[in-house]
């Protein structure tokens, strides 16, 4: 009896603690899809659509800071591309979001020359899609708000990491997460956008992550720097964290004038 009466006074007491402990953040999700283009006027004609019917449909759904980037160079490329980053809460704004998609009048009147183009005249080449969840240590994406001069002038780098097997794929997101690496980027400078693991893609298994910077001088400077640095320098030489990475994929963007990022 005494005992019970001694937990029934620490009831308040317990549920404060309970309730003071905060939740772990939930992870986002994240779908990049990549259009390949032939030439300038599938280009135009798939801006016109993110512009004028994507990007307004997804904001009235809730979904923000969405990212659209063609590679620098992009006007001299033998196929040109396209970049989409979209952020998402859940996997079933993933799966849900075509039928919602073609539940919106307003989208499929804005978007009506791609929606329904002829098979004899597509809008382009092809379609790559990429899904993504967010590290642990960086569960949601962030823009880089504070990034100074031009739009038109930055620098987002987006980069794959392939690892050799399952196991070094696990062991090199360790290596962002318990390890470091993502502390290391944010004390340096290089406004991460985001950090995740490849749920679903042609280059599995492997993770994927964006920075951005002012300009490429910049870019070139954070990198130097992170390479000279003390942290990153014990870090790669830890033996725990070895030759688990087989692959590096690394491409230069620029935002499209009408992207959210």
């Amino acid at each position: 009896m005494k005992n019970l009466l001694i937990i029934i006074a620490l009831l308040p007491f317990l549920r404060a603690t309970a309730t003071s402990v905060p939740a772990a953040a939930k992870q986002e999700f994240y779908s990049i899809r990549i259009y390949s283009l032939k030439n300038a006027e599938q280009e135009a004609r798939v801006d016109k659509y993110l512009q004028s019917a994507l990007l307004p449909a997804l904001h009235r759904q809730g979904i923000a800071d969405i990212g659209v980037f063609k590679p620098v160079g992009n006007d001299t490329a033998a196929v040109r591309r396209i970049y989409v980053l979209i952020p998402l809460k859940t996997l079933e704004q993933y799966t849900g979001l075509p039928a919602t998609l073609n539940k919106d009048a307003r989208y499929l009147s804005d978007g009506a020359d791609y929606v329904n183009a002829p098979h004899d005249n597509p809008p382009y080449i092809r379609i790559e899609s990429i899904l993504l969840q967010a590290f642990p240590d960086m569960p949601h994406h962030a823009a880089p708000g504070s990034l100074k001069g031009a739009p038109a002038n930055r620098i987002y780098e987006l980069r794959s990491y392939e690892g050799p097997t399952e196991k070094y794929f696990e062991n090199k997101v360790q290596m962002f997460n318990a390890g470091g690496e993502i502390p290391l980027f944010d004390r340096l400078g290089f406004h991460a956008v985001f950090y995740a693991s490849v749920l679903s893609g042609a280059h599995m298994p492997n993770l994927m992550y964006m920075t951005s910077f002012e300009d490429m001088p910049s870019r070139e400077q954070h990198w130097k720097d992170f390479g000279a640095d003390s942290v990153w320098k014990k870090l790669v030489a830890d033996p725990q964290y070895q030759h688990n990475v087989s692959h590096i994929d690394i491409v230069f963007l620029h935002p499209a004038s009408y992207s959210d990022l």
